[in-house]
């Protein structure tokens, strides 16, 4: 793990991208936006991740898809998930899966401060 923890945010929601980017500054953490699943597994350095924000639902792969794969392709890093979409079949299938954290969108900041600092030991 880095100095400084760097986390991923996958959202294709450019506004919801900015504010989790300042939220995560604010935290004294980096960050590294992606607008999409795949432009998370073009970034040829995955192993500087050390958690990831990640949208549930996007153009392309969706961010279970997106789970599925890094499954199978370490290193993973810990996965918090973030949705509008609040159905007990996509929280299960993400928490089977290995995620950390499934959190409703608007995101409470206590909440996902609280999974990212157990993502990164911290908590």
């Amino acid at each position: 793990m880095s100095p400084v923890p760097t986390i991923a945010i996958v959202d294709d929601d450019q506004a919801m991208r900015e504010a989790l980017d300042d939220m995560v500054k604010s935290c004294g953490y980096e960050s590294r936006l992606f607008s999409s699943a795949e432009e998370f597994l073009s970034l040829e350095q995955r192993d500087s991740i050390d958690c990831m924000l990640l949208d549930v639902k996007m153009p392309g792969l969706s961010g279970l898809e997106l789970q599925a794969q890094l499954n199978t392709e370490p290193p993973k890093p810990p996965i918090i998930f973030m949705t509008s979409y609040h159905d007990e079949r996509t929280r299960s299938a993400a928490m089977e899966g290995g995620a950390l954290a499934f959190l409703g969108k608007p995101v409470e900041f206590d909440c996902l401060i609280a999974a990212l600092e157990k993502a990164l030991g911290k908590g």
